[in-house]
């Protein structure tokens, strides 16, 4: 598709303004060398070319079809080109449906059945085309060509593709690709993202989308490329007007704007909101430094622009670097008290080359700062391009991030050259230069969510998963879509969330009984179907100190309901016993069900004033403690949990428990469609319930199939036996490993590692080690076994792991043990694992390699079948074995483990 060795234009025409003489001329006026085929019904020439007027009279077979005809000729092309073994086409074709959806499933089912009989991948239709500079192909409609480069830039509207070209152009950007998708019949985002992350020419990759299909193929594709290369992205939709307008234009469910921004952070890509941010981000990702922090320190020689960047800064939520009292000294000394003794720095405004490369010297020194903005104002007593390249001088061997902005036009313009040369990033304002740094923030936080290993859940959080899906079933069959309070409670314990004690009774009668047996003081709430807020709607009564207040309270309580919602039904009411927490916060969490990336659990400020709050973070379910304590720490409440030194005023882990507690309950019992815990109390002895609502319905999916992330594999667990009758667990992988596998890879003698890793290795940089043990469970699996090691204790003993094509055609084995562990059967029992589970995934193939003195590896491979082949020239074993690529069954997939060999 994109690197094509030839192209044909079907319906090339000499008619100016017309689809095909726009895609002639972008072809024939760029450096592509390969045979342009204009395809013609009359069969005049083209642009001086000779055109065709049959697919089947083309001298070659192009490797690419450019489409520019009407709709309805589309498939009778496809299909010609498809006999004729064409195998990429890009539909600029007119006429396709956008609104009617009826007719544009028919439109898509009816090209994509030609395509798929052929092997054949579709770019649009609806769309623009796409550029590649690298190779000079312009196989656009765009009106201008893009300048080379190593930025991929990916758009869903036609519109951006035009003016982002225009703008990129006038400020010398160039590009790897310019690819518009359109309607994305075939080829969407995760297909490629996948592409630019194995392109060496792409270094950044820059994303407008509206809409996106397929939650879970994009976010495995995204946070595959986020770990390799900057992804930034820039979506429509921030309001809810224009999410449906999006929605409506792209013919796909809007889903939420929250949502959408959570799933980039968690991919690691990072948001931006407007194309000036978009381009100067992803130069500054280019050229400054990596950030290690988030302080930063502004150097100035004028007051006014320095205090309007330093409120830029605590408006987008950064934090000045406070300095240290020897940086201080030091820089009274080195200015001779010519300074403000603060920042932001300000110096004299006649300050020289000098003066700025001797203080920003100073400030690059001190480790209380993570990055320097130097600014500059126009002087007559200085040059300002001699003061650039004192900055420039100054900062040639730091590690730390330096931004310049000069004021400025012409005065400033070889400043700006000089730092381009030098690879500083510069900017015409200081707003500009600080929503950059920002933005360096931000992706450096959502790259850390990518790299952090987790704590392990505590030893304690052993949900009652069966008692969990008894009560729901039981709703479900009695056809009710809101569970009872005694059901939710029920629910709620078996996941080990703390609630009062809590009771349900028909009656006002009964709520006394049940006071008195309870022991007051207690709370009052009424029990209906039809009421979600009971606070908010008068059904609830607190400290109820004896029989009395409870028939009195009951008695006002019904007067107010019968007033505010008589069609409510009154089932009876919930006596609950009075948490008395004077200090605790009042938190809520809840989850829900997106459109397009499917539950969700959200956190925020609770109690009777959440709602005009709007203090509520999302995250993306399966969570983990850290991705539980991220969502929290987005939230003003936030603040609240601890002091002003910082110390807890809750028991923060128990908060963020709950969240990782709901979050594996949304999976496990896919029925519950919607969860609110509110209030939730939270003080430093812990946390508790008191109050929640669910709803359930029927569900064709489970939890794990509809999560746009799909969690760890609990399924996959399972035990066996080693020649010696030991017993060791087989199971994936998890980020919690990561300590283990530092210990397992140090018990691999040299060559083992030089076997493993086609190499001299020595101590694995941690970046690589969170690659190993951090994976994407949809696109790699690794199973490791854990048993006793010979020096005592349970460890990590061996792993075998698999990278799967993202088509699941194919996949690459890794397989390794202890040295110390070798001949008592792990390799084979690893392996004989990795099999099973690419066969109950329907993957196509299973391959490998192994260095040619590997003969252990050798040897077992072709004891479990695998095809061996060796390439003399590289000095390396092949392995290949063909699957049967028929998906199994959990069962089928999962071998009947004894009881003798009970883990």
């Amino acid at each position: 598709m994109f690197k094509p060795t030839s192209i044909a234009v079907i319906g090339a025409t000499d008619t100016p303004g017309q689809p095909g003489r726009i895609v002639m001329e972008n072809l024939l006026k760029g450096a592509f060398l390969g045979p342009v085929l204009p395809v013609n019904e009359t069969r005049e020439p083209v642009m001086g070319l000779e055109s065709y007027s049959e697919i089947d009279t083309l001298p070659i077979t192009p490797d690419l079809a450019i489409i520019c005809t009407d709709a309805d000729s589309t498939p009778f092309y496809l299909a010609e080109l498809g006999k004729r073994g064409t195998q990429a086409a890009v539909l600029l074709s007119h006429g396709y449906f956008r609104f009617d959806r009826d007719r544009r499933e028919v439109q898509r089912a009816t090209v994509m059945d030609i395509a798929q009989a052929h092997g054949m991948r579709i770019l649009g239709p609806n769309c623009l085309g796409f550029i590649n500079p690298s190779v000079g192909v312009n196989a656009s409609l765009a009106h201008r060509e893009a300048l080379p480069g190593r930025i991929a830039f990916v758009s869903q509207s036609d519109s951006l593709f035009t003016s982002v070209l225009d703008w990129a152009t006038s400020k010398g950007v160039g590009f790897s690709h310019f690819i518009s998708l359109g309607d994305r019949y075939d080829i969407n985002f995760a297909d490629i993202l996948d592409y630019l992350n194995n392109d060496p020419g792409t270094r950044a990759v820059l994303l407008y989308l509206e809409t996106i299909s397929g939650a879970r193929r994009f976010m495995s594709a995204a946070r595959a490329l986020a770990r390799n290369k900057p992804v930034l992205v820039m979506k429509s939709g921030k309001s809810e007007a224009s999410a449906t307008a999006a929605a409506a234009h792209s013919g796909m469910p809007p889903g939420s704007d929250d949502v959408y921004d959570t799933a980039f952070r968690r991919a690691g890509m990072l948001r931006v909101f407007d194309i000036d941010s978009l381009f100067d981000t992803v130069e500054t990702l280019a050229r400054a430094a990596p950030l290690k922090g988030d302080r930063l320190a502004i150097l100035t020689n004028g007051g006014g622009p320095g205090f309007l960047a330093t409120d830029a800064l605590l408006a987008g939520g950064g934090r000045l670097a406070e300095l240290s009292e020897e940086t201080c000294q030091t820089l009274d000394n080195e200015l001779k008290g010519d300074w403000s003794y603060w920042n932001p720095l300000v110096i004299k405004s006649g300050a020289d080359a000098d003066m700025y490369a001797r203080t920003l010297k100073v400030l690059l020194d001190d480790k209380s700062l993570d990055a320097v903005l130097v600014m500059h104002v126009p002087s007559i007593y200085a040059d300002s391009g001699q003061v650039a390249e004192g900055v420039v001088r100054a900062c040639r061997r730091t590690k730390k991030a330096v931004l310049t902005s000069w004021l400025g036009i012409d005065d400033a313009a070889g400043a700006r050259s000089t730092f381009r040369k030098a690879g500083l990033p510069s900017f015409f304002t200081p707003d500009n230069a600080v929503r950059a740094f920002l933005n360096l923030v931000q992706y450096r936080r959502n790259q850390d969510l990518l790299v952090e290993a987790p704590p392990s859940l505590p030893d304690t959080f052993q949900p009652d998963v069966s008692r969990a899906r008894l009560v729901v079933n039981e709703a479900l069959d009695q056809q009710r879509q809101v569970l009872t309070v005694a059901e939710t409670t029920g629910i709620l314990k078996a996941y080990g969330i703390n609630i009062p004690e809590t009771r349900t009774v028909p009656d006002v009668h009964a709520a006394v009984r049940a006071a008195e047996e309870m022991g007051y003081p207690v709370a009052l709430k009424v029990e209906s179907p039809d009421i979600r807020r009971k606070t908010l709607a008068g059904g609830v009564a607190l400290d109820l100190e004896s029989d009395g207040d409870v028939l009195e309270a009951a008695s006002a309580m019904m007067q107010r309901l019968k007033t505010q919602m008589p069609a409510a039904r009154i089932t009876g009411y919930t006596v609950q016993r009075m948490c008395r927490r004077a200090t605790a916060l009042e938190l809520m969490v809840e989850t829900a069900t997106d459109p397009v990336f499917g539950p969700v659990v959200r956190f925020g400020q609770g109690g009777a004033g959440a709602d005009l709050a709007q203090d509520v973070s999302t995250a993306l379910p399966p969570l983990n403690m850290n991705l539980a304590r991220e969502a929290v720490s987005r939230t003003r409440v936030a603040a609240r949990l601890h002091d002003a030194a910082g110390r807890p005023l809750v028991d923060v882990d128990a908060v963020h428990l709950v969240l990782v507690k709901v979050s594996q309950l949304i999976i496990d019992i896919p029925e519950i469609f919607e969860m609110e815990i509110n209030p939730l109390f939270a003080d430093e002895d812990g946390v508790v319930a008191l109050d929640a609502h669910v709803r359930i319905a029927w569900s064709t999916a489970t939890g794990t199939e509809q999560l746009a992330i799909r969690p760890y594999p609990r399924e996959l667990e399972e035990c066996a036996r080693l020649k010696d009758g030991s017993v060791v667990d087989l199971r994936p992988i998890r980020p919690e490993d990561e300590p283990d596998h530092w210990e397992f890879i140090e018990h691999m003698s040299p060559q083992d590692r030089r076997f493993r890793f086609f190499g001299n290795v020595g101590t694995l940089p941690r970046s690589e080690m969170v690659k190993l043990t951090q994976i994407d469970y949809d696109r790699e699996m690794a199973f490791i076994a854990r048993g006793q090691a010979p020096e005592g204790g349970l460890k990590t003993l061996g792993v075998a792991r698999a990278m799967i094509a993202p088509d699941n055609s194919r996949a690459e084995f890794a397989v390794a043990v202890r040295s110390d562990l070798k001949r008592a059967g792990l390799g084979r029992l690893l392996m004989d694992k990795i099999i099973r589970y690419l066969r109950s995934r329907g993957t196509g193939r299973i391959v490998g390699e192994a260095l040619a003195d590997n003969k252990g590896m050798t040897e077992l491979a072709r004891a479990l079948g695998f095809t061996v082949t060796k390439d003399f020239d590289e000095d390396i074993y092949h392995f290949d074995m063909a699957l049967d690529g028929t998906r199994l069954t959990p069962r089928d997939a999962t071998p009947d483990t004894s009881a003798d060999s009970t883990c």
